[in-house]
């Protein structure tokens, strides 16, 4: 099953040439998650070759203008080009208001519904969930409410050995008996042993989201064993005062948080427009935590 995030826009507050502020297109089995969407992320989507109209769910972390101004923009778009089926967000509660006041002063009635899902930076929860994957957030400490998220795919059912169930006459009928990890007795008496037919699924894989935020580990238990680790690294360790002052989070100290959180691979982005280039940023983390890269525009991670 295809689990990978795209980077759309990896600058900080203000953007800078060839980086756009946040955004990413999450792909979980053909379907589309767009995380945050700050300015101009409709035309990263158009750049990189993304149907914007394959997007069903979009999540906000924070009503910081560089995660959602774009937002407003992607779903007029939408409108226009005939967008009909219904589109779910997930997003702090007063961005609801924002669209409305949009929306009504441009005289805009969308054709589309949209299914608003308020969240809270209070504690972290479950805020939706399908077949493919769990969503949960993750709050951080920044100076408006804010939360990360959490990308969990589901346990796939086992894998069968069909050759070898072809071979000992089991028919297609008990497949689905078998792939739920049932054992099958068929009429007759004759036992077919759940581990010899079949072979576990992958495990389930994930990828946590960490947008602004001061280094904080209120919120580390949220984002343990991710798979995939995407932190914010807006300042080189130099500016520690900085990052303090505005709520963010250096290079070293991202590398310390996938660190302590036991991380698989660690992404690094949102960087801030003084750092026109971004290697001594990625070198700074990887002399804490190797398996680091940086959040490319237009670059494709697998999860």
């Amino acid at each position: 099953m295809k689990f990978e995030v795209t980077i759309l826009g990896s600058s900080s507050a203000t953007p800078v040439y060839n980086r756009n502020p946040t955004s990413q297109l999450l792909n979980c089995n053909e379907k589309f998650y767009l995380i945050d969407c700050g300015e101009g992320t409709q035309q990263q989507l158009n750049k990189y070759n993304f149907k914007a109209n394959k997007i069903d769910y979009i999540f906000i972390s924070h009503l910081h203008g560089d995660h959602y101004f774009g937002l407003i923009g992607l779903l007029s778009s939408l409108h226009l080009n005939g967008r009909i089926k219904p589109m779910k967000i997930f997003a702090p509660y007063p961005l609801q208001e924002i669209l409305a006041l949009q929306f009504k002063h441009s005289e805009t009635v969308l054709r589309y519904q949209v299914d608003f899902h308020g969240i809270t930076a209070d504690e972290s929860q479950t805020i939706f969930e399908n077949s493919d994957l769990t969503v949960s957030t993750v709050v951080l400490n920044h100076r408006i409410p804010c939360t990360g998220f959490r990308f969990t795919q589901k346990k796939r059912m086992k894998k069968l050995l069909v050759e070898k169930l072809e071979q000992s006459g089991v028919g297609v009928e008990y497949y689905p008996l078998l792939k739920r990890g049932a054992d099958l007795q068929l009429p007759g008496g004759k036992v077919f042993l759940n581990q010899d037919y079949t072979i576990d699924s992958d495990q389930p894989r994930s990828y946590g989201y960490c947008s602004d935020t001061l280094f904080d580990k209120r919120y580390f238990n949220a984002i343990e064993h991710c798979n995939l680790l995407y932190h914010e690294s807006t300042f080189l360790h130099e500016l520690l005062e900085r990052a303090n002052q505005t709520h963010h989070t250096t290079a070293l100290q991202a590398a310390e948080v996938a660190n302590y959180t036991h991380a698989e691979k660690l992404l690094i982005g949102h960087f801030s427009s003084r750092y026109k280039v971004l290697l001594p940023l990625l070198e700074e983390a990887k002399s804490v935590f190797e398996n680091t890269e940086l959040a490319f525009e237009g670059n494709t991670y697998q999860i």
